[in-house]
Parts: C-alpha cells; sequence; structure tokens
C-alpha cells in the first residue's frame, strides 16, 4: 500500500504474552548486534519469512548431497574418551 505522500505503508504487529525469558533473550541478542528490541525482532522475522519449509528442505538436500555418502565417525566415542582425560 502506498500513502498519499507516495510513501509505502508498513504493517505493523503487535505479538502479546511473551515469556520474559524470550524478551531477556531477545534484548540480549539485540545488544549483541548493536540494535534495538524491535529491530532484532524485526530482523528475525525478515530471515525467517525469506524462505519457506520446501525451499529449506531442497537447500538441506543439496547439502547433504554435497557431503557424497561420505561416512563420519560416531562424535559420542569421541566425546566419551575427551571425559575420560
Amino acid at each position: 500500500m502506498i500513502a498519499s505522500d507516495g510513501e509505502p505503508i508498513m504493517a505493523q504487529i503487535l505479538i502479546r504474552n511473551l515469556d520474559e525469558t524470550v524478551v531477556e533473550r531477545l534484548k540480549s541478542r539485540a545488544r549483541t548486534h548493536g540494535r534495538s528490541l524491535q529491530a532484532e525482532a524485526k530482523d528475525i522475522l525478515e530471515q525467517s519469512a525469506r524462505i519457506d519449509i520446501a525451499e529449506a528442505r531442497k537447500l538441506a538436500d543439496c547439502i547433504r548431497k554435497g557431503f557424497g555418502g561420505r561416512k563420519f565417525d560416531d562424535s559420542t566415542e569421541l566425546v566419551q574418551q575427551d571425559r575420560n582425560r
């Protein structure tokens, strides 16, 4: 939509009843990125809206194929060895 002055009208949303721990984590993340809580939430929403589930699955399949059937060690054994040191 376009306003009468030619500027685009930006949509707004209100999110109610967020758990306080979620808000604190978002605030911390915003501080890390040097932006406001609102800017951080906006960035998260914009990023999550860029790719739909079908695109994400397609990307995951491409990455999986990139490993070309290679076998990887079971990290459980490596973790256990490290703990036993």
